[in-house]
């Protein structure tokens, strides 16, 4: 397989496509490459294959990895003798990975296949020089002699898409998580893939929701794809979602980083069978509209990611346009004032909704509640 190389297929067999799609770009001979490299027989490498279990949600709703599809890779690699496989993976802040094991069914894949779980929210950290920028990892992630990346392609509320490269964010601490918002998000994502060498991605392209990272609108395209490169893979997804790399900085970043590249008319795609019933992906995206209601500095992503769900589901009431003050939210905030907030970061706010993160419902209802309250006061006027 070389590294502008794209293998895709379709279908609703998402184990048996897995199966076929990882036999016919050839994931073996790239594990083989990779042991001759640590002088090591294939089938002793430590091989880790990380999804995205963001929240506890089951893979139909769009924000996580179908278990099916991490099944496919250990039945894929346990034909071929591979005796030491894990996973690993942390959800975000605010929700617990034991709890989106189970019910992403994962804690399934561990007794079936005798293959464990690494719960990277309860392992060490070290600090790693990642092109100049020093970032807390997981220290387990360093164990590894093979990596196999399983990110869901979707949307994502700040940084406008989510698939390989910030799927790395799953591998390092919480605490990182917090001071990654107040970098930016960005460039902190970027050189994290300078710290983190992704060896083999496989993207679950099934039904990610495109507006966001926490589902909740799956896009259904029953599909996966497979490459060596997660900036040309994160390049191709800005083009499916109808922006320019430059549109998400931190694809530009990794490649001047040397991660990868971004240049597209060096992509060749293979398609394995029959291209399927593609669905057109819209250009408009919701989470450009709702963003205008909010005021945010460097807020996490479990907390901003509930918010845009809340705030959809008034505008899909038509009350959206009665909420005239912006809504405050993020890091940036904590010991200020202000007229509307959400989370523990804004509790000095005149109106605030505590909680690290409050859900999306408990939002809506806030949100829902806060509206009422100024109708109700206007009236009496």
């Amino acid at each position: 397989m070389k590294k502008n190389d794209l293998y895709m297929i379709s279908g609703t067999e998402y184990k048996e496509m897995t199966k076929e799609i990882l036999a016919q770009s050839d994931l073996w001979a790239e594990i083989k490459k990779k042991a001759d490299q640590k002088q090591k027989n294939a089938d002793q490498m430590l091989i880790g294959i990380k999804p995205n279990l963001v929240s506890p949600t089951e893979a139909s709703y769009g924000a996580t990895t179908h278990p099916e599809i991490v099944a496919g890779i250990i039945e894929y690699l346990q034909e071929r003798s591979c005796q030491h496989i894990v996973m690993l993976e942390s959800s975000w802040v605010g929700d617990k990975t034991s709890e989106s094991m189970e019910v992403c069914g994962y804690d399934r894949l561990v007794e079936k296949y005798n293959v464990p779980f690494w719960d990277m929210q309860l392992d060490e950290s070290s600090e790693v020089d990642c092109a100049g920028m020093k970032l807390q990892i997981c220290s387990s992630v360093r164990k590894l002699d093979f990596l196999i990346n399983v990110p869901v392609l979707k949307g994502h509320c700040q940084t406008k898409i989510t698939c390989a490269l910030k799927n790395m964010k799953g591998l390092i601490p919480n605490k990182e998580k917090r001071h990654f918002h107040k970098l930016g998000l960005h460039k902190p994502i970027a050189h994290l893939n300078v710290g983190i060498h992704q060896d083999f991605i496989l993207v679950d392209n099934i039904c990610g929701d495109l507006d966001f990272e926490d589902g909740g609108n799956p896009f259904i395209m029953n599909r996966l794809f497979a490459g060596l490169d997660p900036v040309l893979i994160d390049a191709y997804v800005c083009a499916e979602l109808h922006y320019k790399p430059e549109d998400v900085p931190y694809v530009k970043m990794a490649e001047e980083l040397g991660v990868g590249s971004a240049d597209l008319t060096r992509l060749s795609i293979r398609q394995i069978g029959e291209i399927g019933e593609k669905r057109v992906i819209p250009e408009k995206r919701k989470i450009v509209e709702l963003q205008d209601a909010v005021e945010e500095v460097e807020s996490c992503s479990a907390c901003y990611g509930y918010l845009i769900p809340a705030l959809d589901r008034l505008k899909e009431e038509g009350l959206l346009p009665e909420l005239r003050e912006k809504i405050c939210i993020g890091q940036g905030y904590r010991g200020k004032s202000g007229a509307l907030g959400v989370g523990s970061c804004t509790s000095g706010f005149a109106c605030n909704l505590k909680g690290c993160p409050p859900t999306d419902e408990q939002m809506y209802e806030f949100l829902k509640q806060y509206i009422a309250t100024r109708r109700k006061t206007e009236a009496e006027k």
